[in-house]
């Protein structure tokens, strides 16, 4: 088994095919092939199935790209802290994120960083929900995650750094508009623009109404919040967003935020592999990030957990004086 066994064999499991495999490495399909075959043969176990969808893994074949993906990911770090420790390589920094969480999030705190680190690479990595965050944190493909933290996952590590209520949206001509507080049965039979069921957000709140026995009606369903915010300005409902979010919003569109009694808070924090493994550059980002929610923990419904920022900088500042 070796290295180049394994990038093939994650290759394969991405792309769901040898021959675009064979393509984007100018190399021959039997030549991909036989990647495949050694490590099958090494391991005793078939590692891939045909199926309508393509070259697809087996259950061994699953658990091996598991543990491909977070190893060739470590290696990957180990060697760019290496180079980055001699001098030898163009700093560079991948962050997973969804678009709006960076305008609403991060605007700062990317000005600040470019302004201290105006040579290294930013390289924002799209991703529609956390578990896409988390995904690419952990095969490798993002150094950084903000995430909306549910629970530990696997693989990676969370901290939890702010904690933000969730607001009702509506129209300023809506009938609660009125209203600056709603108590969560008041939502009994509402009609609600909402992201999709993958997102933890939507997963955070109808585990909420379940738990009250409420019943959230959805009328719409969008990929952000951004554009949650539009539909409601048009008149065509009302929409769960995230009290930084609900703070953009009342300022720049036609929109009221209602508060809700009784509706559980979002965590708000970052995804590494391992902090303690991350390169100098990623800790300037995140001490970026922090200077940033001073600003964001003064917004109505917002609070900076300045324990878990502590703790992280502490750990942040231990590694870099190793």
């Amino acid at each position: 088994m070796t290295l180049e066994d394994l990038r093939v064999f994650v290759a394969v499991c991405e792309q769901n095919s040898l021959s675009a495999v064979a393509r984007s490495h100018a190399r021959t399909q039997p030549a991909i092939s036989q990647h495949i075959r050694r490590l099958e043969r090494e391991l005793d176990v078939a590692l891939l199935e045909r199926s309508v969808r393509g070259v697809t893994p087996t259950a061994a074949g699953g658990m091996l790209l598991d543990s491909a993906r977070e190893s060739l990911a470590a290696l990957r770090n180990g060697i760019a802290s290496i180079d980055e420790l001699q001098g030898r390589a163009r700093r560079s920094l991948r962050i997973a994120t969804g678009g709006t969480s960076v305008r609403h999030f991060l605007r700062d705190s990317v000005v600040s960083f470019r302004q201290r680190h105006a040579d290294a690479r930013l390289e924002f990595v799209p991703a529609n929900s956390t578990a896409r965050c988390l995904e690419l944190v952990r095969g490798g493909d993002a150094d950084l995650g903000l995430v909306t933290v549910h629970g530990q996952q696997p693989g990676v590590e969370q901290m939890v750094l702010a904690q933000q209520e969730v607001r009702l949206l509506v129209s300023r001509d809506h009938a609660l508009s009125n209203r600056r507080r709603l108590k969560i049965r008041d939502l009994d039979g509402l009609s609600v623009v909402a992201l999709g069921d993958q997102t933890t957000s939507a997963g955070h709140l109808e585990e909420a109404f379940e738990h009250q026995g409420i019943q959230v009606e959805t009328s719409t369903t969008v990929d952000d919040f951004d554009t949650a915010c539009v539909f409601v300005e048009l008149g065509l409902g009302c929409a769960f967003v995230p009290a930084v979010h609900a703070a953009s919003f009342v300022r720049t569109a036609r929109v009221h935020a209602v508060s809700v009694e009784a509706l559980p808070a979002l965590s708000i924090g970052l995804a590494a592999k391992r902090f303690n493994s991350l390169a100098g550059i990623s800790h300037e980002f995140i001490a970026c990030f922090l200077d940033e929610l001073d600003r964001l923990g003064q917004l109505p419904g917002v609070k900076k957990l300045t324990a878990s920022v502590a703790e992280l900088r502490s750990k942040l500042s231990g590694v870099t004086r190793q």
